[in-house]
């Protein structure tokens, strides 16, 4: 008999130290069930449950087309279960140690590929309704600020892993700190800090409006309230807000990293020469051997 993993060991597992609060509040608590259920059949795996969830999507994008405001909301109800799908199939994935590669450039592809045809479906379908050009232009709009936003994130992500690379040779690994480090029992003080330890300890990432939230809102929030172009356009502000600050702490970043570079090089330089010095002042305090 297969033995099903309790949900406790299925979050512990497959949870993420910080993701999005759609993800966290709306999906997690779904997904993380239908991972139970699942889990112990090895033949669903990663790459089948992203080809579900693309159907998912296509039949949400289906629905869409048909531009009447009950479609709508049921085009929005299939989204989200995509979406939900589309959750599981990197918990399996680091459950079960299936995780590949290819399985990754899938999933990234096919994501691509569900919002291009629901966005297309979706204002393709109010604009051949009402023949309104502004469907169209939030059309553009959204399928350039989904892959902007993606492509960027890849981005930032690779500089930022270059940087934390070259100063871990620098200076050497350090062990992260433990429980009993007062590094990690840090009181936040001030507004910021406490709303930040407050998400946080709830796993949601202070990246409030992410590429998640904002499909999230162009095609659920948007369809199921009747707000088709307002919604977007809010989503689309908000997140070019959160992303010019993510720009704007990158270039930051990037601006002290040659000091921070310089000064791990002169420590570990120190730190090398130091065990030198005892053996370099007993040699001098040594009487000089008899000739």
């Amino acid at each position: 008999m297969v033995r099903r993993s309790s949900l406790q060991e299925i979050r512990e597992q497959t949870y993420k130290d910080r993701d999005a609060w759609w993800t966290v509040l709306l999906v997690d608590p779904v997904a993380v069930r239908l991972v139970r259920l699942v889990s112990p059949y090895r033949r669903i795996t990663p790459n089948l449950l992203t080809g579900v969830a693309t159907l998912f999507g296509l039949g949400a994008a289906a629905c869409f087309a048909m531009q009447d405001r009950w479609w709508l909301v049921a085009g929005a109800l299939l989204f989200h279960v995509s979406f939900i799908v589309d959750c599981m199939d990197g918990k399996i994935a680091r459950l079960n140690g299936t995780g590949s590669l290819f399985g990754t450039w899938f999933d990234f592809m096919f994501d691509r590929l569900r919002v291009f045809g629901c966005a297309l479906a979706l204002f393709g379908g109010q604009y051949a309704r009402t023949g309104s050009s502004a469907y169209m232009w939030v059309l553009a709009v959204v399928v350039f600020l989904d892959l902007s936003r993606y492509l960027n994130s890849q981005q930032m992500a690779k500089v930022r892993q270059s940087m934390r690379d070259q100063l871990v040779e620098a200076r050497g690994p350090v062990p992260p700190p433990g429980p009993d480090d007062p590094a990690a029992q840090v009181i936040p003080h001030g507004p910021r800090a406490r709303v930040r330890h407050l998400l946080h300890s709830h796993r949601i990432r202070t990246h409030l409006v992410s590429g998640i939230e904002f499909e999230m809102a162009v095609f659920i929030v948007g369809p199921l309230t009747g707000w088709v172009i307002q919604t977007p356009i809010v989503a689309g502000a908000l997140l070019l807000a959160f992303e010019l600050f993510l720009v704007f702490r990158l270039w930051q970043a990037t601006r002290a990293f040659p000091v921070a570079l310089a000064r791990e090089h002169a420590a570990a330089a120190v730190s090398a020469a130091a065990p030198a010095q005892p053996q370099d002042a007993d040699r001098k305090l040594s009487p000089a051997p008899h000739r």
